[in-house]
């Protein structure tokens, strides 16, 4: 690992429902946008350690040991110094008082805690604005600090004296048993000054932040084997969330490498169709149904917004902003990269690709709300209607895939699969509610999808349903057809499809996305096993009845989370956590498996 970067599993995540911040296991911060997920950085030097910015805390001379941990139920991180002259403890959390509360500041809170004998404590805040590329102006006022530059308003407050020297604020107490010192770093506006006795509050704070936690997650409707890990995976996927607008995005960083030292390196701070459609199902399969609301809220504004929508790439596009526009991919130049790993990106380049799959994901989403929640409405209906009607006239269209390939566009055998979904839903939907609908023509396309992928998406002398047309290639992607009903599970072209899969693509339970030794995708460099797909193929097994291998897969799946239960993108050879962390994707796969596989068990 190059010098000054953390492994990427050595981080927490503590947020707010419009931001987060990445607590490292040093108890650095070093990764937070202030304001919203997609905001410049402040703290970025998980991405460059001299230019990033970044807000230290820690006993002078080091620690000999660090953990962490959540308090029980809750988004507070807990991490503990153990010194020769003591323990200490930071206690990190970002204030949500009440859900959609009118009045919310966004805050980082930061309480430091002498639990047995003696610490000294030096604390350095080096924000660096807009990405690292700004020096902010630190201005001492009454009850703390001003840091301003690049639009961005901050203010820090302490009980203890705070130093400024070149853009860096600092300080150094003494604590015994029982003592504590209180930082908070507050998001102004543009005109707002800082309120000298917020410390005076932080009790309140932590405490009434824990409350909206447990609270939150007593909605949960799982107690199952595997409470833990699911709890923490809710909890996560809830982090994810923009809860002013509705919008889910798919992990709270940028640039992150799927290799270390490569070029596969993503902007993954944005509201993509297909991972936030699968955000909701978990979701709802938890009994979450507000947080699915407030996104097919959020959905209803972007199909068929002019603004948006295109005549080749259709009414819905792979991704948006928070706010619904186009985040177009541009690299910043100035900045290291993890571990040296570049390009660093913001935006992402996928939002110009056709990629048909996104439809059947949200159909099918929208289907189980439509079943589970209150509900949907007759606008929205003829939303969904309308992107249907696209769909019956370009499914047959070549596309970049669901796993965004950017080489020539194939007839992916998974995007064909879900425009199967999005038309066969639709029906369901139509005939449960008794929707307006032209139900034999849609039929009609459905049953041509169907035989179009028995026919040329299946290779009898490989046994399996293949990549994409003409492929010699497999794709992980086809375990879905059982899960979206396609096949039944002991279909013997599915038993056959997934022995070429665990051949081809399984190591050790873990699951590679397509073979990158025997395919081209169009980018250089290897990736990981990809986390959501070996939770599919968890699922997989449990639908085929192996159920001693599912449970296996699933407990070694288990032994990949990172001390926390949180999870990247891929797993690497050796085991370590690559690409954006943490990742929706992973953490939605993960209670799937668990409901589906402990149903199973009875």
């Amino acid at each position: 690992m190059a010098e000054g970067y953390l492994p990427i599993a050595d981080h927490g995540l503590i947020g707010d429902l419009r931001t987060c911040a990445l607590v490292g296991a040093d108890a650095t911060i070093d990764w937070f946008c202030a304001g919203r997920f997609d905001s410049p950085s402040v703290f970025g030097s998980l991405l460059d350690p001299e230019r990033g910015g970044s807000w230290r805390l820690g006993p002078v001379g080091g620690a000999a040991r660090t953990t962490q941990f959540y308090l029980p139920d809750s988004a507070i991180l807990v991490t503990r110094f153990l010194t020769e002259e003591g323990v200490t403890e930071v206690h990190d959390f970002m204030p949500v008082l009440r859900s959609h509360d009118p009045d919310h500041r966004q805050r980082i809170t930061r309480r430091v805690v002498a639990v047995r004998g003696h610490a000294r404590i030096r604390m350095e805040l080096a924000a660096r604005p807009d990405y690292g590329r700004c020096d902010p102006t630190t201005e001492p006022v009454e009850g703390g600090v001003l840091v301003t530059g690049a639009g961005v308003r901050l203010g820090l407050t302490s009980t203890v004296d705070l130093d400024t020297t070149d853009g860096t604020v600092s300080a150094e107490v003494a604590l015994d048993t029982g003592d504590e010192a209180l930082f908070v770093l507050h998001v102004l506006g543009e005109d707002e000054d800082l309120r000298p006795d917020d410390c005076a509050d932080t009790d309140r704070l932590f405490d009434q932040t824990a409350r909206f936690w447990r609270d939150w997650l007593a909605q949960s409707t799982y107690a199952g084997r595997w409470r833990e890990m699911v709890d923490r995976s809710a909890i996560t996927l809830k982090l994810l969330t923009h809860e002013p607008s509705g919008a889910i995005i798919a992990a709270p960083t940028t640039s992150l490498p799927e290799e270390v030292g490569g070029g596969r390196n993503w902007d993954y701070r944005y509201v993509w169709i297909r991972d936030a459609a699968f955000s909701l199902y978990a979701l709802l399969r938890l009994g979450f149904t507000d947080e699915a609301g407030a996104f097919i809220e959020w959905l209803s504004e972007r199909i068929g917004s002019p603004e948006t929508t295109d005549d080749d790439l259709g009414p819905l596009r792979v991704l948006y902003d928070i706010d619904g526009n186009l985040p177009h991919e541009t690299e910043l130049d100035h900045l290291r990269g993890y571990a040296d790993s570049l390009p660093v990106r913001v935006g992402n380049g996928a939002v110009d690709q056709l990629q048909l799959d996104i439809y059947g994901e949200l159909i099918d989403s929208v289907y189980l709300f439509n079943k589970y929640g209150p509900g949907i409405s007759h606008d929205a209906w003829a939303d969904l209607t309308r992107l249907l009607e696209w769909v019956l006239d370009n499914w047959e269209r070549e596309d970049a895939g669901m796993w965004e390939i950017r080489d020539d566009p194939r007839a992916h055998t998974t995007s064909r699969l879900m425009c199967w979904v999005a038309i066969e839903r639709m029906m369901r939907t139509a005939r449960q509610r008794g929707l307006p609908g032209e139900l034999a023509r849609w039929a009609e396309v459905r049953d041509a999808i169907y035989a179009r992928i028995m026919e040329h998406s299946w290779d009898d002398s490989v046994g399996a349903f293949m990549q994409h047309e003409g492929a010699d290639t497999v794709d992980a992607g086809v375990l879905l057809m059982p899960m979206v009903k396609f096949v039944a599970p002991n279909d013997p072209r599915f038993v056959s499809t997934l022995q070429v899969v665990e051949e081809r693509l399984v190591s050790d339970s873990l699951v590679f996305r397509y073979d990158l030794g025997h395919a081209t995708d169009g980018l250089d460099g290897t990736e990981g096993t990809f986390s959501l797909c070996s939770f599919w193929y968890v699922e997989a097994l449990t639908r085929l009845g192996r159920l001693d291998d599912a449970r296996l897969a699933l407990e070694k799946m288990f032994t990949y989370a990172n001390h926390l239960g949180l999870y990247g993108e891929q797993v690497g050879l050796t085991g370590e956590q690559l690409g954006n962390f943490p990742q929706a994707f992973t953490h939605l796969g993960l209670i799937s498996a668990a409901l589906n596989l402990d149903r199973a068990l009875g």
